[in-house]
Order: C-alpha cells, then structure tokens, then sequence
C-alpha cells in the first residue's frame, strides 16, 4: 500500500486508460491502492466499464475525462481537469497514443499531425503541466511514458509511430535531468507485443518467436508501472524499461524463419 499523502491514498492519471495497456495500468494502480483518474476519447461504454472496474479495486470513484489529446486545447487542460477531480496529482502515465505505419516514399502527409499532437506533443505538454503541480506542492512524484520496443529498435514502415516514440524516450531522459533536483522521477516504460484484444480461437503463431513463449498482456505493463512508481523505484530515472519478453534481444528470429523452443 502506497504512503497516505494528507490522510489520502496518492493520485495517479491514465491517459487512454479505458482498454488495452492504459486499462492494465489504471487496474493495476487501484489495486495498489491509489486513486486513478483516466482519460479517453470516444470511448464511452470501455471508460465506464474500466472506471467501475477501478472503483471497485481502490474504494474510492474513478475519474473519467473524455477529450481528444490531439487538439492542443485539449492536452492543455487535462492535467488541470485531473486536478480538479483529485485534488493532486503523484504519477502521470503518459498512454494514449495511435499508430501510423507505411514505407517512407508513402508516408500519408494528412495523418502526420494528428500522430505527432497525440504521441508526442500531448506527453510533453503533461509532464510539463504535471511537474508544474509537482514542484509547486513539493511532491516527489513520478512519470511514466509508454513508449515501444519500437523505439529501441528500426522495422520498416515504422519511421513514424517508431520515430515519435524514440523521440519521447529521449524527451523523457532530458525532462529527467530536468526535475532530478525537485526529486520527481521519469522514466519510460517499453512493451514489445501485447494482447489488447480478445485472442484468436487458433494458437498465436507469432507467441513462438518470442523467447518467453508467450505474448505480453496489460497487466505485464500495468505492475512494472506501479513498481517505478514505487519508493522500490526511488533511486531509477531516466530508464527505458522494456517489457517483450526478450523479443528484440540481439539475434532473434522475429520473422519465424527459425525456430525458437523456449523450453529447450
């Protein structure tokens, strides 16, 4: 259980906490014992059903923010929304993010913007707003950005969705230098493939090509993302953490064309 901050439980926000990583995040942190907000974007019945899901892990009601963190307006006033609703904030999780994929010579010029307002300005507008609170409160508090084994390493037709989210893991060692003196930590967290989705009824072919034998589920990211958190964390900033069961360690076969045994 978390330290009490003035007789309460400490304050985490979720960006995109309704599905997929963002939902294992925000369950995570309410069993842990936090209050959660989350954010979402046209997802109204998944942010319903995951903030009641949340309430019933911490005790207390979840925050629910919808708006769309591509617009600047928008990013500018979620953290202020946040604070409203908790009172202060201790750990930003910077998840909502889309993706964009195709060869350079086709890269469509149109989506560009929309992936840079979402997958990079509207993090770094966060943990601007968020250590704002922070410094001004004296909270030694935590961010996380959810970035990619994507951002480690090159696949053709990622230049985009790959190129923002290595641009925000550098963004993020530089906001840690940055609030090192204030004693709030950043940090990145790195999933490689996760199921966000119902698997198929048929075996997952692509589980074989990694060397942990399975594919990665929410909940993977959700307790790595309370532990840097955590005073267990107190002394990590600055880091990457990758969670993809080894899947982009040197040498392995990721287009299945040999085979991989993980028991052998």
């Amino acid at each position: 259980m978390p330290e009490k901050q003035n007789g309460q439980p400490p304050a985490v926000l979720v960006t995109g906490g309704s599905t997929g990583i963002g939902r294992g995040i925000a369950l995570a942190f309410a069993a842990a014992g936090y209050r959660v907000a989350i954010t979402h974007y046209q997802d109204g019945e998944s942010a319903a059903a995951a903030a009641e899901e949340i309430s019933r892990l911490s005790g207390v009601p979840c925050g629910v923010i919808e708006g769309d963190l591509r617009k600047l307006e928008t990013a500018e006033a979620t953290v202020p929304e946040a604070l409203r609703i908790l009172g202060r904030l201790d750990v930003l999780v910077n998840n909502a993010g889309i993706g964009l994929y195709g060869r350079i010579q086709e890269l469509p010029a149109e989506n560009l913007d929309s992936l840079y307002g979402l997958n990079f300005r509207a993090p770094l507008l966060l943990m601007r707003d968020a250590s704002r609170h922070m410094i001004e409160r004296g909270i030694r508090g935590c961010i996380l950005n959810i970035t990619s084994s994507r951002a480690e390493r090159a696949y053709p037709k990622d230049v985009a969705y790959g190129g923002l989210k290595a641009g925000l893991k550098r963004a993020a060692e530089a906001a840690a230098l940055d609030l090192a003196p204030y004693g709030i930590r950043v940090n990145c967290l790195a999933p490689g493939a996760v199921l966000v989705r119902e698997p198929e009824p048929e075996p997952d072919k692509f589980a074989e090509t990694v060397p942990l034998g399975r594919i990665g589920l929410p909940d993977d990211i959700g307790h790595a993302a309370v532990w840097l958190a955590s005073g267990q964390a107190s002394y990590v900033t600055g880091v990457s953490l990758r969670i993809d069961g080894g899947l982009i360690l040197p040498g392995m076969p990721e287009d299945g064309s040999a085979s991989w045994n993980p028991g052998v």
